[in-house]
């Protein structure tokens, strides 16, 4: 038999229910709408947040610490003769680093100081020649004022007699060897004044080897400078102040120019090379500020400035640039390095080093109405 008054306790109960929700309680529908209320102040404050500030935000994580180091690598070649430092050591601008073997390049330039006085000696024997054939020329000189005297006076001997052979007075024997006499002074005269031409000429020679002694002189004290240059460069200093990383040179090594040694890492001139979309960089300006925020800082928020833009994307400065021209094109989004300044304290820069991974957010809100004018202008053509 069907239990009649079960069913009826039942639907009583069911009809009950309703009567009894919680959507009928007055704090409940004031709870709902309060948090309704909230939601939508917190979505338009989002919104307007996102419209005047977000939107402006530009950040990415692909960013890390770089610096501008300084390989060291030696000039000339040589031994290693020492090693100043040790890794990861801080050293000052001029400190000395390491040391070649400079025995050969001390030799060269004793070899050279010998060139040098070689030259110089023989200048100074060109000099003392050039002294004595100037006595030579004066000499020279006198010899043919002599001959000219006796060439003259020969000539004068000749026109007395000729008229006294012509009367008969003098036998012409004697006039024929007066003319003798007077030819031969005549030829002396000549030969006087070639010995005196090739003493000038010789003085012309002489001047000749003085410079050329010079300009071997002057070569020598060049090659000497050079050879100089070379004993300097065996102590290899530090250009910066930093720290030395990458240490891979050791006593007793052959080192050829060029040879990296290490590496000079400054503390001072750290950045951060950040590497944006394309997308992101149709607001960003040089001089806009930029947060940064360290991995191996957690929680520290330190400010820069954005430096500088690469000229290209990161795919044109590879070793193989991509050729789009072909017919398995795929666009995609390219990177651009940008370069951004650290504006932080010394203690906290010591604690950066190159390699480090950050995220960097740019604030580009300074140039949020550029957008709108070049679209304008761009209209207006």
């Amino acid at each position: 038999m069907v239990d009649y008054q079960a069913t009826a306790s039942a639907a009583a109960e069911n009809e009950e229910a309703p009567r009894n929700s919680p959507l009928k309680s007055p704090r409940v529908r004031l709870a709902l709408l309060v948090g309704a209320i909230v939601i939508a102040v917190a979505g338009l404050v989002w919104y307007l947040d996102h419209q005047n500030r977000g939107k402006y935000m530009q950040g990415t994580d692909n960013a890390y610490v770089a610096a501008d180091s300084v390989v060291i690598a030696p000039k000339i070649a040589g031994y290693v003769e020492r090693v100043f430092v040790a890794e990861n050591q801080s050293v000052r601008q001029g400190q000395s680093l390491a040391r070649l073997d400079p025995r050969e390049y001390r030799a060269q330039t004793e070899q050279i100081n010998s060139q040098i006085g070689t030259a110089e000696a023989s200048g100074d024997t060109t000099r003392a020649q050039i002294e004595e054939q100037r006595a030579a020329i004066a000499q020279a000189e006198a010899q043919l004022e002599a001959a000219r005297a006796e060439a003259a006076f020969a000539t004068q001997q000749v026109s007395r007699y000729q008229p006294l052979a012509a009367s008969g007075a003098e036998p012409r024997e004697r006039v024929a060897q007066l003319q003798t006499q007077a030819r031969q002074a005549r030829e002396r005269v000549s030969a006087a004044e070639a010995g005196l031409l090739a003493a000038q000429r010789r003085v012309n020679t002489l001047d000749a080897q003085v410079r050329q002694a010079q300009s071997q002189a002057q070569a020598a004290r060049a090659q000497l400078a050079a050879a100089r240059v070379n004993v300097e460069s065996t102590v290899l200093t530090a250009a910066i102040d930093g720290r030395v990383g990458d240490l891979a040179v050791r006593v007793g090594q052959f080192v050829q120019p060029g040879t990296r040694m290490m590496t000079l890492v400054p503390a001072d001139r750290l950045f951060i090379e950040a590497n944006f979309k394309e997308t992101q960089l149709g607001l960003m300006r040089i001089g806009q500020p930029v947060v940064i925020e360290v991995d191996a800082l957690p929680g520290v928020e330190l400010k820069g400035r954005v430096a500088s833009f690469a000229p290209g994307t990161g795919a044109q400065f590879s070793v193989l640039p991509p050729q789009n021209a072909t017919g398995n094109f795929t666009k995609v989004v390219q990177r651009v390095p940008v370069r951004i300044s650290v504006e932080a304290l010394p203690q906290v820069r010591r604690l950066l080093i190159p390699g480090m991974s950050v995220e960097v957010t740019v604030d580009t809100r300074s140039a949020k109405g550029e957008l709108d004018r070049i679209r304008q202008a761009s209209r207006g053509r």
